[in-house]
C-alpha cells in the first residue's frame, strides 16, 4: 500500500487525515511543519506529500520545491486555506499535482489523493530508467507508445519483407527515416545498403548525376566515371527523402528507372539493369502537388503503392516522456541515468512541439548539456519551453474567464469549469475522447485523469 507523508501545523488536520488515510489502508506518517518533513524525505521513500501552505518556518511552497529536488518523482498535493489564484498557478507550476482547499471534503481528498498515486506511479514507470525503454521500443529502433505510432510499426512489419514501393508521409522532424530503416532492416535485403538521400540538400543541377551517375566528359568538371546512388545500393534500399523536391523534369526518368530497374548514366548511351528496393518520404501533400501539376501524377500512383503517415509529436503526446527516456539512454550511454523533475515531465507534456521528435531530441540534448547534480529541471530547459508553458500553465487558468460565485470556494470554482468545459469539448467530439484531447492539445491519459471518477463519459 502507498506511503503518504503529511505535512500540516494544525494538529487537528493532522489527526483528522490520518484516521481518513488509515482507514483506507495507506502507510501515514506525520510531520507537525515542513522542516520535520524535509528531514523525513532525506531519510525516507514516500510515494505522496500532502503539505499545508501556510507553515512555519519551513512553508509549504519550500517544501515542494525542496521536494521535487529531493524526491522528484513523489506526487504531493497542497492543503491551503489560503486559496488565490496565484498559489494555485504556482504550485502547478512547480510541480505539485493538485491541491486541496480547507475545509475539504473527504470523498474528494480521497479522490484526489487515488488519482495523484495513480498518475506517479505511471510517472514512475516512464521514467524507470534503460529497461523500460526497452519495453517502449516496439520495432526496431522506433518507440512507439501512442496508438497511432504501434500501427505505424504494424504497417512496416506487414510491407518490410515484401518488394513493394512505400511512400511515407509527415512533417519535418516526425521521424520518416526511421521507418525507413525499420523497413529496410527487417526486409529480405537487410544484408545490403541502406542509402538515404536528401533531395532537397541536392542542387538541380547535380541531383540527376547523384542518382544516376554520369561518364567521364558528361559535362565542365566530370573527369571520371561516377557510381550513382542506385548503383551504390545494389542489393538494397534507396531512400528518397523529400521527394517533392525532385525537379519536374528529371521526375519521367525517375519513373522509368522505378518501372524499368534500368537507368542510363548522365552522358551515357546504353541503359543496364540495377537491383534496389525504393522508399520515398515527403513532407508536402503529393496529391495537392498533383493538381498543381509539379509533381508527375504517374510517379505519384508508382511510389504510393503503399502509404504510411506518421502523425506530428502533438498529436501523440503518450510517445513524449518514453521518446525522451530514449534520447537520455542514447545520449549517457550506458552511464549514470539522470532523474527528472515532475515539472520538466509537466512542461514536455504541454509543449506543443513544433519541431516534433527531432525537436525533442535537440531539447533533451539541450538538458543534458546543463545537467546540476545528475537531475533534469526546470532551469536546464530551452528558454523557449519555459515561456509557451508559463503562458498557457493549464486548463485551470482559463477557467478564470468566468465570474466567481459568492461562498463558493476557488478549488469548487475550478474543478466545476474545468470539467464544464471538458464535457463540452468531449460531447462536441461525438464522445470521442481521443479527438477530444488533441483539441485540448492535452494527452488521453492527462483528460482521464482530470475526469472525476464515477463522472467519465462512457466510451
Amino acid at each position: 500500500m502507498a506511503k503518504i507523508l503529511i505535512a500540516d501545523d494544525d494538529p487537528t488536520i493532522l489527526s483528522l487525515l490520518n484516521k481518513i488515510l488509515l482507514s483506507k489502508g495507506y502507510e501515514v506518517h506525520l510531520a507537525e511543519h515542513g522542516g520535520v518533513a524535509e528531514k523525513k524525505l532525506k531519510s525516507e521513500q514516500f510515494d505522496l506529500l500532502i503539505s499545508d501552505i501556510k507553515m512555519e518556518p519551513v512553508d509549504g511552497m519550500q517544501l515542494l520545491r525542496k521536494t521535487r529536488q529531493m524526491r522528484p518523482h513523489v506526487g504531493v498535493i497542497m492543503l491551503t486555506a489560503y486559496a488565490t489564484v496565484a498559489t494555485a498557478v504556482e504550485a502547478m507550476k512547480e510541480g505539485a499535482f493538485d491541491y486541496i482547499p480547507k475545509p475539504f471534503k473527504i470523498d474528494e481528498l480521497l479522490e484526489t489523493v487515488k488519482r495523484a498515486l495513480d498518475y506517479q506511479k505511471s510517472i514512475s514507470e516512464q521514467v524507470s530508467g534503460n529497461s523500460h525503454i526497452e519495453q517502449k521500443k516496439y520495432f526496431g529502433n522506433i518507440v512507439a507508445e501512442s496508438d497511432q505510432m504501434i500501427n505505424v510499426c504494424e504497417m512496416v512489419k506487414r510491407v518490410a519483407p515484401t518488394k513493394t514501393t512505400i511512400m511515407i508521409t509527415g512533417d519535418s522532424g516526425t521521424g520518416k527515416e526511421l521507418v525507413a530503416e525499420a523497413a529496410h532492416a527487417f526486409s529480405a535485403r537487410s544484408e545490403g545498403p541502406f542509402l538515404p538521400v536528401n533531395c532537397a540538400a541536392l542542387p538541380e543541377t547535380l541531383i540527376e548525376s547523384e542518382l544516376f551517375g554520369h561518364t567521364k566528359g558528361a559535362f565542365t568538371g566530370a573527369s571520371a566515371n561516377k557510381e550513382g546512388l542506385f548503383e551504390a545500393a545494389k542489393g538494397g534500399t534507396l531512400f528518397l527523402d523529400e521527394i517533392n523536391s525532385i525537379p519536374h523534369g528529371l521526375q519521367s526518368k525517375l519513373l522509368r528507372a522505378i518501372q524499368n530497374k534500368k537507368i542510363r548514366k548522365v552522358g551515357g548511351i546504353e541503359e543496364f539493369e540495377v537491383d534496389v528496393r525504393i522508399l520515398a518520404a515527403s513532407n508536402r501533400n503529393l496529391e495537392t502537388m498533383v493538381k498543381e501539376g509539379s509533381f508527375r501524377e504517374d510517379l505519384f500512383y508508382r511510389l504510393s503503392v503503399i502509404s504510411i503517415d506518421i502523425p506530428p509529436l502533438k498529436q501523440r503526446p503518450e510517445d513524449i516522456l518514453p521518446l525522451a527516456q530514449h534520447f537520455i539512454a542514447l545520449e549517457v550511454d550506458g552511464g549514470e541515468f539522470p532523474t527528472m523533475d515532475n515539472a520538466v515531465l509537466s512542461i514536455l507534456q504541454n509543449y506543443t512541439w513544433p519541431g516534433n521528435v527531432r525537436e525533442l531530441q535537440n531539447v533533451i540534448q539541450h538538458c543534458l548539456t546543463f545537467l546540476s547534480d545528475g537531475k533534469i529541471t526546470k532551469e536546464t530547459l530551452p528558454s523557449k519551453l519555459i515561456v509557451s508553458y508559463e503562458e498557457n500553465p493549464g486548463a485551470q487558468s482559463s477557467a478564470l474567464t468566468g465570474e466567481f460565485e459568492k461562498g463558493k470556494s476557488l478549488k469548487a470554482f475550478l474543478r466545476a469549469k474545468e470539467k464544464e468545459y471538458l464535457k463540452t469539448v468531449i460531447d462536441t467530439m461525438g464522445g470521442d475522447k481521443a479527438k477530444a484531447a488533441k483539441e485540448l492539445d492535452i494527452s488521453l491519459a492527462t483528460l482521464y485523469r482530470k475526469m472525476p471518477e464515477g463522472e467519465q463519459i462512457e466510451d
